[in-house]
């Protein structure tokens, strides 16, 4: 599916909202032809980056009222990973559900697009928790990551899928063309003595499972990352589109200009989180974050990249979830986005 941007603007995922009507009339509003689904952790636990994506996982413990999850993964454990898998051979995605009391916004976001059928829309983007972060986040009964356990490893990949699938068919309905990302922010500590033991081709391997059923569901697989990481990674995982903060690390994804190249070339884009996602969205404006990414393209074509096709093939976000912050500074980072957006297509 060919996918040329130029400069239209999406979101990563997060915000800090609670009531899920004014966000979703936030997201409409400032990303119209490319709109998400908003993930609300601060309205629930539930709702937060790992605890979204575990529903229907086997053995998965989750404390609400000490905001805690793990997984049980002792001997007795197997009566649910028998009933997952059997799940997963029946390619049953509805047993994989998000449910309400996991995102409010998923079913608010299907209900406007389904009533109301906005016109601007060019894509409608979703997104997953990668396997990789995921695993790496999450802990068994001993504290110990679930990635390191090799069945429980392989559960999440699959029950990832499969989340991706739901999610997929859930918004098919609405008749849009369709984007999931994958986020995977864990990769920032790639390569670092905190993840030494991970080995590079399952990252790869774990990532193109995912990647590859987004592909076979007729949508375009993106990555989120917001932090500096080997991207030729995500490259190699199949992916469509790289999402990185071209605030504060523009200058990494210079790094590999073989890789880049010939993924721009192919029809890979490139998500410049342009428009940053803390307290210095007070100290810019849309005059200023241009300036700034024209420096940051510039000094990615004199590594011998057309600057006509990374323009081309430059999508907009900001620089990460903006789960974390005030919903003030949400909304005037994203109202700084569709502004950065417009006039550069102007």
């Amino acid at each position: 599916m060919a996918f040329h941007p130029q400069c239209l603007a999406t979101g990563i995922g997060s915000f800090p909202h609670k009531d899920v009507k004014r966000v979703c009339d936030l997201i409409l509003e400032t990303i119209p032809e490319i709109p998400i689904w908003p993930q609300l952790p601060n309205a629930n636990f539930r709702e937060q980056m790992e605890v979204q994506f575990s529903e229907a996982f086997p053995n998965v413990v989750i404390d609400d009222s000490n905001e805690k999850m793990y997984f049980n993964t002792g001997e007795e454990s197997t009566t649910e990973l028998e009933v997952f898998y059997e799940s997963y051979m029946a390619e049953n995605p509805e047993h994989f559900k998000i449910s309400p009391e996991f995102s409010r916004g998923i079913y608010e976001m299907e209900k406007r697009l389904i009533a109301d059928k906005p016109s601007s829309i060019r894509f409608f983007k979703s997104q997953v928790t990668g396997p990789v972060t995921f695993g790496l986040a999450t802990v068994d009964e001993n504290k110990r990551a679930l990635y390191y356990n090799e069945i429980y490893r392989d559960v999440v990949v699959k029950g990832i899928t499969m989340k991706a699938r739901w999610l997929l068919d859930k918004f098919k309905v609405s008749g849009y063309k369709q984007i999931c990302f994958v986020d995977e922010p864990i990769l920032t500590g790639f390569g670092s003595s905190t993840y030494v033991s991970v080995d590079r081709k399952d990252v790869v391997s774990d990532l193109n499972e995912v990647v590859e059923s987004v592909h076979t569901n007729g949508a375009l697989a993106g990555t989120h990352c917001c932090g500096n990481t080997e991207w030729p990674i995500l490259i190699d995982a199949g992916v469509d589109i790289i999402s990185f903060d071209a605030f504060e690390f523009g200058d990494t994804i210079a790094y590999y200009p073989e890789q880049i190249k010939e993924f721009l070339e192919n029809g890979g884009v490139l998500a410049w989180g342009i428009v940053p996602t803390s307290e210095k969205i007070t100290e810019e404006t849309p005059d200023s974050l241009i300036t700034l990414l024209k420096e940051r393209i510039i000094h990615l074509a004199n590594k011998g990249i057309d600057q006509n096709l990374i323009w081309e093939q430059c999508l907009l976000t900001p620089s990460c979830g903006t789960g974390s912050l005030s919903v003030e500074l949400s909304e005037n980072i994203f109202y700084t986005l569709s502004k950065v957006s417009r006039l550069l297509r102007e």
